[in-house]
């Protein structure tokens, strides 16, 4: 009797993992600031769990680069100053322009299916102000341009660093100062991949992130 319906083909998340994704989004989405302090005994009680797997969830978010721990005064949340988030931007821009402009040669019409549904939860997620839907779905867009461009590699960089970048994205998108909002940024790099046009999905890269920077720049130097 064949038991195939009976297959897990994605294990369900460990308690671990639910925890580490509660933290991490609270801490992207500001609830908890930069330098602030992350005592065990209170995140147990918010929580609910165990102190052990605090301690293991703040030692997944340290290799995040989302928490860091001083001496004499325990786990924090990592401060994000301009100068880590420059280097963090400068990464982005050399990996995000390389992978938009393979991606635009490379897609089919079954990539730019997938890269326009991607694009619809961008937009549906920022019509309904849902910040937290708005960083998964943009994410989501972020890895069929890398993916479809065949630079595993420089997505699992993207990956290691996504933390951080989620940060910086949650700091940026709200704000005022942008002359193009996050959304329509995104939007011209996807028109360009739709029509394979490298060099275009390159500059379209280029300009959202620049802007991006210099945004995050000024918000940054003005909390130093």
């Amino acid at each position: 009797m064949p038991l195939d319906d009976l297959r897990i083909d994605k294990p369900p998340q460990t308690l671990r993992e639910i925890i580490a994704a509660r933290l991490r989004g609270a801490i992207i989405a500001g609830r908890f600031q930069s330098g602030d302090r992350l005592v065990e005994r209170s995140l147990c009680d918010q929580l609910g769990v165990s102190r052990t797997v605090v301690r293991e969830v703040l030692r997944t978010l340290e290799a995040e680069g989302l928490v860091e721990t001083l001496a004499n005064k325990g786990p924090i949340v990592a401060r994000l100053d301009w100068p880590t988030a420059r280097q963090i931007y400068e990464i982005r821009l050399l990996l995000e322009q390389g992978a938009a402009a393979a991606c635009a040669r490379r897609a089919d019409p079954e990539v730019k299916a997938d890269l326009k549904q991607a694009f619809a939860a961008i937009e549906n997620a920022s019509a309904t102000g849902d910040r937290a839907a708005l960083l998964s779905a943009t994410t989501g867009f972020y890895e069929i341009i890398f993916r479809t461009a065949g630079h595993e590699i420089a997505w699992d960089i993207v990956q290691r660093l996504n933390g951080r970048i989620s940060r910086l994205r949650a700091l940026t998108l709200a704000t005022r100062e942008r002359q193009v909002s996050g959304p329509a940024r995104i939007a011209r790099i996807c028109e360009a991949i739709l029509v394979n046009d490298p060099e275009a999905a390159a500059t379209a890269v280029r300009e959202h992130l620049t802007e991006a920077a210099e945004i995050a720049r000024r918000l940054l130097d003005a909390e130093a």
